[in-house]
């Protein structure tokens, strides 16, 4: 089975909860305004719940964004709102919001703390992924992954999220950062695919 059916079967499950989650956001008015993290931003966040788990702390093959930066927040929906981020129905729930809902709940998503995902993983490719990031991400996800700082957290995200992420990046159907394409772009060259699954492998092992 290719990755890209993969990805549509892990993500079918939840797909009719969050097509009800629009359909509510769009018809109810939950009195947010810019800077209010309230009541009406636990309403519109907690619509996120089918997907991405409980208080944002995934289960399942959708990112955890628990703890997520406000700014990488409003980048990922902006970006989802302009298709600009490959995406399965998050651009359509993304155009739902309004600005003001979308920055109540960055902030709510925000003070949570980040949860990461009970899995399986390869211990031997794991152990080869730490040393793979040391040299090629480190310095832009700190502290093997856990550091958000702009970026989003790796350590702990959910394998097959991790996984077509990094498709999406390497096949450009989702813009990779100068700085990103140069580093990965050793990597695959000296490591091959090998190494991206020892990368994945790695962030998946942090629970």
């Amino acid at each position: 089975m290719n990755p890209k059916m993969m990805r549509n079967l892990l993500l079918a499950g939840s797909l009719a909860f969050s097509a009800s989650a629009l359909a509510v956001s769009s018809s109810i008015s939950f009195g947010v305004t810019s800077g209010n993290h309230g009541p009406g931003a636990d309403m519109l966040s907690n619509a996120c719940a089918g997907c991405h788990g409980t208080h944002g702390s995934s289960v399942g093959s959708a990112p955890t964004i628990s703890g997520m930066t406000e700014d990488y927040f409003l980048e990922a929906m902006e970006e989802y709102k302009n298709g600009e981020r490959p995406a399965t129905i998050m651009d359509r729930i993304a155009r739902g919001y309004s600005d003001d809902e979308i920055n109540a709940m960055a902030g709510w998503f925000a003070k949570k703390p980040f949860g990461r995902a009970a899995q399986a993983h390869d211990a031997e490719k794991a152990a080869k992924g730490e040393r793979l990031h040391k040299k090629y991400c480190e310095k832009c996800h700190e502290d093997g992954g856990r550091l958000a700082d702009g970026n989003s957290v790796l350590a702990g995200q959910s394998i097959p999220y991790l996984r077509y992420s990094m498709e999406d990046f390497l096949s450009e159907a989702r813009h990779m950062p100068r700085k990103m394409k140069r580093r990965i772009g050793r990597l695959v060259k000296k490591e091959g695919n090998d190494g991206i699954e020892a990368v994945v492998q790695y962030y998946g092992s942090q629970q």
